[in-house]
Parts: C-alpha cells; structure tokens; sequence
C-alpha cells in the first residue's frame, strides 16, 4: 500500500485539474468543512480532511479536529500525507494500525511521529472527467478496524463533492443581485457621487466602520466618516477624482473616523464608474491597522531582539538566503574591535584577513566556517575556532551553528552562536600540563635536567612564547636561573639567564614579596628604576607585553620564581595566576621531596657511620670497662659503702650502654643479612603463651591450643618479648592489655593492644625507624634507646612478615605482627 505511483501524481492533465478545482472548492457547497465533519461522525472517526494533492503539497480544502500545526497554513508537504496513496492508487486505501505495516514509510510516517495517528481510511476524489484529484480521508489516533460498509459510507460521502468543480453557462452572471454581491465580497466598499454623497455601503463596511447602511446612505462624508485624506478637503479631492476618470484603481492611504470616534488606517483603491444614475466613486477599503500594528509589533520585536542580542554575552551572527552575512551582534563586533554604529559590511568575509584559525592555528577558509557548513545543511555542534586580531590576544571560541529552515522546507538563512571558551581551553591544557610537569619531574635524574620539559609544558598549555625558572641558591640565598623555555628564534639578546635584583623587576618584585606579581603591559610599569628601564627594553625589542611571576615554595619556605613571558596583551589574571600558582606549587612540592630524600640519605649514611663507630671503636673499650667493673664489684667488699656504690653505677650503667651497642650491632646485622636465622617449624601459641607468663602481669588473651609458623624460634619470641615490654612500660599499672592470635592458613596475626599512652597517629610509620622516639613518649620522660620497634620490624621481615601500628579506642597503641602461615 506505500508504494506510489508518480506518473499518476506528475499526470499534467490531473495537475491542472487539481488546480481547477483549487480556485472552484472553496465557493462550491456544500462546505467542505461540513462534508470533513460529517464524515468523522458517520465512521466514529476523531479526524477527518478533505484535501487536493499536486506532486509536490497536499492542499487541505476541509478539515475537521485536525492538528492545527499541520492544517495551519492551508497546505503540508507531500511528507506529511497518507492522501497522496489514496490518489496514486485510484481506489479506497485504509490502515487499521500503521504501527505494524510492514512498509517504513507508513510505520515511521510523519503522522505517526509528529501528530501520534494510529489508523487512516480514505476513497479518492474526482473531477468530472475522472481524473483523482485528491481524497476524503478520516483518521484515528488508536488502532481500529475498518469495515466494508465504514468504506461505502465514506465513498458516499465523497460522492457530494462530484458537482463542485463544474463550471458554470455563459449566462451565469446574469441574474446577479448586485447588492447581494456587494454585501458577499470581503472588501468594505462604497459607492460615493459627485457631491460627496454617499451612496453605497455594504455589510464589510459595516463590519469595518461600525456604521450600518441606513447610518451612512444619503449622508455627505463628512457628516459621518470624515476621511483623512492628506490633509485636503473631501470634496475638493473627490472633484479631482471626478475630472481624472482613471481607467485603474488609484491607491492611496487615508484614515477613516470608526462609529466609536477613533481613526482607522485603511488603503482605498478609488475608481469612477458611469451609470445610468451618473457618475459614481467606487472605493474599496482595506484595514491597515493590523498591518501598522503589526509593523509596530515587528519594530519593538526587533528592537528587544537587538538589545537581547547585544546584551548576551556570547557572539551571534546569521546570513540570509544568499549566504549574506546580515547580523552580528555586539560580543562579535567587540572581537573585531568594531563599534555599535560601524555598519556590516556587504562583503563580510573580505574583512577577515585570515582572522579565524583552526585550533592549530592554521587559516579557516569562510566556506569551512560554522556558519557556512550550517548554510550548506550541516549542523555543527562546539566546534573550536580561534579568532587572531593582531594586537590582541588570541581568543578560542566554541561554535554552535546550524541552518534556518522555514515552514515550507525552503532554506532562510544560518545562524551561529560562539561561546568563548579561552579560559575554560586554557584550564584544560593545564590539566594536561600538570601530568606532562609530573612526569618531567618523576623520570629526570635532577631537578635542572627536567626544567626545559616543564617549561615547554607551561608555555604550551599558556600559548606564550617562553618561561624560565629562577631556584634560590642554597649556599648564598640568591636567585639563579636553573632553566629557560624559548619558543621563539631570537638568540643572545640577554633575555634569559639575567640575574634578578630583589625588589625590582618581575622576576625580583616576586621574590621579595613572596607574592604572583602580573604585569599585564610591561611598558606601562610604573615608575622602573634603571635596572628596570634595562629589562623593559630588552622586553620591548623581543615583543613580550605581559609578564607574571609566581613564587615556588613549599610551606613557608620560598624555593624560587616561576616566570612565563605573553607576547600580546592577556587577561585572566586571577585565572592564569592560580594555574601558574599550582605548577609552581607541584615543582615547589617535587623539590621539598628531592631536598628531603637527600636528607634521609645523609640521614641514613650517619646513622650507618654511628653503627659502624660503636661496632669498631665502641665495643672493645666497653668489653675491657665491663670485665674491670666485674673485678672491682667482687672485690668491693674492701672499700667503703660509697665507693661500693660507685662501683656498682659503673657496673649498671656500663651493662646498659653494652646492650644499647649489642642491639644496634644485632640490628645492622640482622638488616644487612649478615647474621643467619635458625629456620625450623614454631608452634607461635606457645611460644607467645611463655611470653605473656614471663611477664608475671595479668594479660588477656585469647590464643589457639597450637598455631605454627616457619621461623627462628628465639627471634620470635624475642620479637614478642620486646611488644610486651613495650605494651606494660607504656601503660598505667592497671592498664589491659589484650593479646590476641589466629590464623587462616595463609596468614598468622599477632596483635598486641593497650590502654597507654599510645603514639600519635601521624608518627606511626616513624616509630618504627631506629633511633625515633614518639614526641608523647619524649614528653613523660620515659626512657628507651629508640631501637626495639626497629629490631622487632628487621626480624618480622626477615620472615617475610609484616608490622604495622593502629590506634586503640579510646587511648593506647595496637601493634599488629602479620606472618606466612602453616597451621595444622
């Protein structure tokens, strides 16, 4: 049923008839409206039409509850109609639901889409000749059957129209009723004699003027319609219509007094007549206040759509038909530094001058520019287009465009909206920055040798020219460059590798006050001192117009000046100044962390020369003090109580530095793999069991009967000795203490928790180095060397274990010992 016959539709014959009948339908009854209507009720249907079809548009000469969005015109495209099928094919057509054709055409038609109709019925209209003109068509908006008797209703109401396009005899007009024809027309008229008499007034000029007939007939002009007309007398006007006797109709625009009182703007066409009465003025009126209304309407339109326009603070322009560039509105013209009062010019695109680039700055032909692809019937949707004015800064714009189509299908122009994007593309490529300055930093060997990359990767995400990176001299405290970035050909101009002055210049400027400082035009620095005047120069010569610094620190610490050079005049300066300020945070946080691995080397280099002190110098002076002390102690019984306590302090004490040097050796030893571990299967249970019993402290646990490990039983255990002692050292005298073991099979815990004083949080990691004592522990003045933690973690890894430290709720520390299971 979708298939349709175009030599039926393109048939010059029926095209001509259907033409005919255009012009004899709408006079012809019964109505064609009634006829739509009278159709719908007879098959229960929701809509109805009576319609002609050309090759190109179907024509609505009746229409009953149909969308006025499609009837509204008068007329749709062959698109949006089913009737065309009815008239290709000659006889009855019908759909019960076009939901589950088997055609395309009629499951995704238009009607279905647009307007939701589900089902359709329609029988084909003719001529008296027989050619189809078009069809009687009733619709639905939920699928229906269509019955065969529904079908013979329809065709019998079609058959009403068969007399409406016949012609009328050679003596139609003779028995017209002239009044009747005056009162039928839709023109107000007037018949008007010589002396200003009226003498004609029908039923439009009475719906125009408010007057009726008998108000107006037989009255002088001026005594009930008083025309305007140029400021002249009626009579004297009429008297020359009267003398000209024009063959045409004389136009012109008057005003008219309404039976209210106010004036009318009306076009009159005037012409005289000869009767057998004489002469007489015909005037036929045309109300001109809808149209002086609507050209009021349409002139405060255009003045709001203006000053919307130009208030908005994206760009606008549209062509026309022909592709003439006819609008622009204010945020345009401000990017080709035009004035509200320049006028567009005729030839747009010869202003351009390779103005618009793509983003790789290439020149954008006019023809590829949004607006032209829309104007060819693309749409183009946020494409970038960077807009280079010289002198100024280069600005990137997002642009939407797309073409303007009219009612009819035809094309009526384009329009584009740009939406400057400088600053949010800008933010984009920092974001890229960040990770190419990230990675410079990461793979360099030093911080000198990744500077040109981070530079490059600054002034590319800027678009400037060029960037260079002042660091602060450790030994002197002065500013030196570490590196520059130069995109551009100049050389050896003493641009770069300057030595700043505190205080003065940029560079200088930043250092001192610890501050971004933004020059947006370097040659309107206020008040430059000599060195200043030198650096301006230079500047000059090299085109560099803005300038800003910001300072590379970390904390309060400054580390050194970041400063990247515009060759145009730049805005966005609390933009770029926090883009630039979080590059310089991120080489400012890189150089902390370089600086503070150097010292945790240096760190651990003198912690090692210490080890390796107390184990080749300390040990045997200690060993000869500890054997004289021992001698000294077994003889002390000749020597008075006070030399007996002497002895005795030397003795402890010395006991106590040997272990102090015993453990550090034990550590460095078990660290570097020198000292072996006796490896064999360990039942942990009990190993930590004899642990907690040697304690001789009350200590919850909850332990297994066995669990076993493969380890070093006496480095185990010494590791759970030392957790302990810890864990009763650092807690009240009533303070729990909770032991708690298991495991899973591929995983054993130890965990050791108490309610001391704990360790703060931030110092976790820390406490576990040799040497470091928790701040909290420092501040109750609780002794220790600083080395248990850093033992019991060497022998925990040399079982390929791990420890860690937590928090205890609500005081204490929990240590947490994690080793490879073997359990049983």
């Amino acid at each position: 049923m979708a298939e349709l016959n175009e030599a039926v539709l393109r048939d010059p014959a029926r095209l001509a008839a259907v033409a005919m009948a255009r012009r004899r339908w709408p006079a012809a009854p019964p109505p064609m409206d009634a006829i739509a209507r009278l159709a719908a009720r007879l098959l229960t249907a929701s809509m109805a039409a009576v319609t002609l079809v050309d090759d190109v548009q179907e024509y609505f000469a009746g229409v009953h509850d149909l969308p006025a969005e499609l009837t509204g015109e008068g007329r749709a495209p062959l698109t949006y109609s089913v009737c065309k099928y009815v008239v290709s094919r000659g006889r009855p057509v019908w759909s019960a639901d076009l939901l589950t054709e088997k055609s395309p055409d009629l499951r995704e038609h238009p009607l279905v889409r647009s307007f939701g109709m589900r089902a359709f019925a329609g029988v084909p209209l003719r001529d008296a000749a027989g050619q189809p003109l078009g069809s009687l068509t009733v619709f639905d908006t939920v699928a229906r059957p269509w019955t065969a008797e529904q079908l013979t209703t329809l065709t019998e109401v079609a058959a009403l129209l068969r007399d409406a396009d016949r012609s009328a005899g050679p003596d139609a007009v003779a028995g017209l009723d002239t009044a009747a024809l005056l009162d039928s027309m839709q023109e107000a008229f007037l018949a008007i004699d010589p002396d200003g008499i009226v003498a004609g007034f029908n039923r439009a000029a009475h719906r125009l003027l408010g007057y009726t007939a008998e108000q107006v007939c037989g009255r002088h002009l001026d005594d009930c319609l008083l025309p305007g007309y140029d400021g002249q007398p009626i009579d004297f006007a009429l008297g020359r219509l009267f003398e000209a006797a024009p063959r045409r109709p004389v136009l012109r625009s008057l005003t008219m007094r309404h039976r209210d009182g106010h004036r009318l703007p009306v076009q009159a066409s005037l012409s005289v007549v000869r009767s057998a009465a004489g002469a007489l003025a015909c005037v036929f009126l045309t109300d001109l206040s809808e149209r002086d209304a609507a050209q009021q309407l349409a002139d405060r339109h255009g003045s709001f759509l203006n000053a919307l326009l130009d208030s908005l603070s994206v760009g606008v322009a549209a062509c026309d038909e022909t592709g003439r560039v006819v609008l622009l509105n204010r945020a345009l013209r401000e990017v080709r530094g035009w004035s509200d009062d320049v006028k567009l010019p005729v030839d747009y695109p010869a202003t351009l001058h390779d103005m618009l680039r793509y983003p790789d700055l290439r020149p954008m032909p006019w023809q590829q520019t949004p607006l032209m692809r829309a104007f060819h019937g693309e749409r183009v949707v946020d494409a970038d287009v960077l807009a280079v004015v010289p002198g100024h800064r280069t600005r990137r714009f997002a642009t939407t465009a797309q073409p303007i189509i009219g009612a009819d299908g035809t094309l009526l122009g384009a329009v584009a909206v740009a939406h400057e994007v400088t600053a949010v593309r800008r933010a984009e490529r920092f974001r890229v920055c960040h990770q190419e300055v990230d990675q410079a930093l990461r793979t360099a060997a030093s911080p000198a040798e990744a500077v040109p990359e981070i530079l490059r990767a600054v002034t590319t995400a800027l678009g400037w020219p060029c960037a260079e990176l002042f660091l602060i001299d450790e030994l002197t405290g002065e500013l030196r460059s570490a590196g520059h970035y130069d995109a551009t050909d100049v050389r050896d101009d003493g641009f770069f590798g300057h030595v700043p002055v505190r205080g003065q210049g940029i560079t200088g400027r930043a250092w001192h006050s610890g501050r971004p400082f933004w020059v947006p035009d370097v040659t309107r620095l206020e008040r430059p001192t000599p060195y200043e005047r030198e650096r301006i120069r230079i500047c000059h010569e090299r085109g560099i117009r803005t300038v800003l610094a910001v300072p590379v620190r970390q904390g309060d610490t400054l580390l050194g000046v970041l400063t990247c050079y515009a060759g145009t005049p730049e805005f966005h300066e609390d933009l770029l100044t926090v883009l630039l300020d979080g590059i310089a945070a991120q080489i400012g946080l890189h150089l902390a962390l370089r600086r503070s691995e150097q010292f945790a080397r240096q760190l651990a280099r003198a912690q090692n020369d210490f080890i390796d002190l107390v184990g080749h110098e300390l040990r045997t002076p200690l060993t000869s003090i500890a054997a004289n002390a021992s001698l000294l102690a077994d003889e002390s019984a000749a020597f008075d109580a006070d030399h007996q306590h002497m002895i005795e302090a030397v003795g402890r004490n010395t006991a106590v530095v040997q272990e102090i040097v015993d453990t550090l050796l034990d550590l460095a030893g078990l660290e570097s793999g020198q000292i072996p571990l006796s490896v064999r299967r360990t039942d942990l249970a009990g190993l930590v069991t004899e642990a907690v019993t040697a304690t001789g402290r009350p200590i919850d646990t909850d332990l297994p009967e066995h669990l076993y490990v493969t380890g070093d039983p006496a480095r185990l255990r010494q590791v759970v000795d030392d957790l302990l002692a810890n864990a009763v050292a650092y807690s009240p005298p009533d303070g729990r203490i909770r032991v708690r073991l298991h495991g899973d099979g591929d995983l054993v815990e130890l965990s050791i928790a108490d309610h001391g004083i704990g360790i703060p949080g931030a110092e976790h990691e820390q406490a576990l180095d040799r040497f470091y004592r928790g701040s909290n522990v420092r501040h109750h003045g609780i002794s220790g060397s600083g080395l248990g933690l850093s033992l019991a973690r060497a022998i925990v890894r040399r079982h390929h274990g791990t420890i860690t430290l937590d928090d205890n709720q609500p005081t204490g520390t929990v240590v947490r010992v994690r080793l490879p299971g073997r359990t049983r």
